[in-house]
């Protein structure tokens, strides 16, 4: 199937299963590693438990002890570590395969592990996942009922339901994948020792678009100016609100200045910004530009640090580049080195060869590296 054919028919449409997606896919992460994540500061890490009783679910939040694995039962819970692309460059690379979605749009790569009948119940996301099988086999059971907040079980931060049904169900193994759009109710339960690697995509709710932008523009664009009334007139009840106040207030607000300028600089710096506060550090040991281009040309590969993300925008005077939430204005004459920048997570010299032999294509790759946005393989 081509990337076209998938947009058109099932993106944010309907379930697909993706039979060896990955054809002999091995896991780079084994279940130690997972477990010492888990352990760690910074990382984002949740335990899940399904019990007998009233309380069916219990959840849990990382960091976690080391000795809480040892108290584990043997079955029916999953451990859930969120941004696992940010520290296993073999993941970090696995996302050049989404590359037919808009960079920005995808947001992390989640590993879930869990003994035979590991789930975390039958729930609902709202937005689009990709989920790939990476150890053992996992059946998956969807529905696309609608989901009310009744359905939902209260006081556990999950939105997992008391009641579902299942209308389909599949089998996967390693290297298999489901693809799944948002509102789609699906329940993962592990048929042994299972591993899954869960692809998600940024889906930012309308309301905080809109209080984000208010509070760009606030910040960015509108004048310090107070209400004003020159021509307020007597009213008869001074504890009404007139008419004549709302409509000063809604000439004030049709006045906002958006254009697409705000519009543009506000938007790549949201979408770029770490959801976890996550900030690249400075390369201790800065390079000169000379310096730089001699270790990019002698064969060492360049990477993008998974702290830092990059995206662009073309316009006809200038482009626009954003990284980790940082605008630089550049020049329209740097386009084509700034959309390989973004497009790829990993440089070769031999693709670069023409664009280096522009002196601010190459100012641009060294300050980014020495900015700690950049990284050789050897570093």
């Amino acid at each position: 199937m081509s990337a076209e054919t998938f947009l058109a028919e099932y993106w944010q449409k309907k379930p697909l299963l993706i039979k060896a997606a990955f054809p002999d896919f091995k896991t780079p992460l084994c279940v130690d590693e997972i477990a010492g994540m888990a352990c760690e500061e910074g990382i984002e890490s949740r335990l899940i438990l399904e019990r007998d009783g009233d309380t069916k679910w219990q959840l849990n939040h990382g960091p976690f002890d080391q000795s809480i694995f040892a108290e584990l039962p043997q079955s029916h819970w999953t451990l859930l570590i969120q941004e696992v692309h940010k520290y296993v460059p073999e993941l970090a690379q696995l996302l050049e395969s989404f590359r037919f979605i808009p960079n920005w749009r995808i947001d992390d790569i989640m590993v879930s592990y869990s003994p035979v009948d590991g789930s975390v119940g039958p729930h609902v996301d709202q937005y689009d996942v990709f989920l790939l099988q990476g150890l053992g086999r996992k059946r998956w059971q969807i529905s696309t009922a609608e989901v009310c907040d009744g359905d939902l079980i209260s006081g556990i931060d999950l939105q997992i339901l008391s009641h579902f049904e299942a209308e389909q169900n599949w089998e996967l193994e390693e290297g298999d994948m489901l693809y799944l759009p948002p509102g789609v109710i699906h329940h993962g339960v592990a048929l042994g020792e299972s591993l899954t690697y869960s692809v998600g995509f940024r889906a930012p709710a309308e309301f905080d678009l809109m209080t984000s932008f208010i509070d760009y523009l606030a910040e960015e664009s509108l004048a310090v100016k107070h209400y004003r009334d020159p021509d307020l007139s007597l009213q008869q009840h001074p504890g009404e609100i007139s008419a004549a106040s709302l409509q000063r207030v809604r000439e004030i607000i049709n006045s906002m200045p958006v254009n697409d300028d705000d519009l543009a600089c506000w938007f790549g710096q949201v979408v770029t910004e770490s959801k976890s506060g996550d900030r690249v550090e400075s390369n201790s040991k800065a390079l000169s530009v000379d310096a730089f281009v001699e270790r990019f040309q002698q064969g060492e590969t360049l990477f993008r640090c998974e702290l830092s993300r990059f995206a662009c925008i073309a316009q006809d005077s200038a482009t626009l580049l954003f990284v980790a939430g940082t605008l630089t204005t550049l020049s329209s004459k740097m386009k084509a080195a700034v959309y390989l920048l973004c497009d790829q997570r990993m440089h070769l010299a031999t693709e670069w060869a023409a664009l280096l032999e522009t002196p601010d294509n190459v100012a641009l790759l060294c300050r980014l590296y020495n900015e700690g946005h950049l990284y050789f393989d050897n570093d």
